[in-house]
C-alpha cells in the first residue's frame, strides 16, 4: 500500500504447541511468520511458545494485546479439529470484534490448494488496537495463509488505529 510505513506497525508471534512448549519440536512456523513480517518491514516485539491450553492462550494473548499493544499478533497452531486444537475457543474469550472476512479469505484461498483447508477453524479479531490472526500450525499452511493476507494487513492496521480515510480510495 503506497504511503504506508509498515515499520510503524509492531508485531508479536505466538505458537501454540504442546510438543514445542516442552522442547520436543522446533517451531518452523513461528520462525517463518517472524522472518516474513520482518522482511515486509514490520517491527518485531515479542515471541512466545505456549501449550495448547485455553487459559494459557487467553492469558498470553490478552497480556500481549493489553500491555505491549502490538498492532499485529499472529498465532500459529491449534486451529484444526484435533482434541487439543483449542485456539478458536480461546479467541472467543480474547477478541472484542471478530473480523470473519480475513479468516474466510484465508480458507477460500487455501481450498484452492487442498480440501483439508475446510478443517481450519482459525479466527481473526481485534482486541483494543491489536489485530489478532490465527494461522494453522503447519509451515506449508502458514506460508500460504500469510501470503494471502499480506496485501491487506497495512490497510486493516491503519483502520484499527483510527484512520478515517475512505476504504475504496487509493492514496496518490
Amino acid at each position: 500500500m503506497a504511503g504506508v510505513d509498515k515499520g510503524e506497525f509492531t508485531f508479536a508471534v505466538v505458537t501454540m504447541s504442546d510438543k514445542g512448549s516442552r522442547g520436543e519440536r522446533v517451531d518452523t512456523s513461528g520462525s517463518h511468520i517472524k522472518e516474513t513480517l520482518l522482511e515486509e518491514g514490520y517491527t518485531f516485539e515479542d515471541y512466545a511458545m505456549i501449550p495448547d491450553s485455553i487459559p494459557v492462550i487467553v492469558d498470553t494473548l490478552k497480556k500481549i494485546a493489553d500491555t505491549q499493544r502490538v498492532a499485529l499478533l499472529v498465532t500459529t497452531g491449534g486451529t484444526g479439529v484435533a482434541p487439543t486444537d483449542v485456539t478458536p475457543e480461546a479467541m472467543l474469550q480474547v477478541i472484542e470484534k471478530e473480523v470473519p472476512g480475513i479468516a474466510e479469505y484465508m480458507r477460500l484461498e487455501s481450498l484452492k490448494k487442498t480440501p483439508h483447508a475446510a478443517l481450519s477453524r482459525g479466527k481473526v479479531g481485534i482486541r483494543g488496537t491489536t489485530l489478532i490472526v490465527n494461522l494453522p500450525g503447519s509451515l506449508k499452511a502458514v506460508r500460504e495463509n500469510l501470503e494471502t493476507i499480506l496485501p491487506i494487513l497495512p490497510h486493516a492496521l491503519e483502520k484499527i488505529r483510527g484512520d478515517e480515510g475512505d476504504c475504496g480510495v487509493t492514496p496518490s
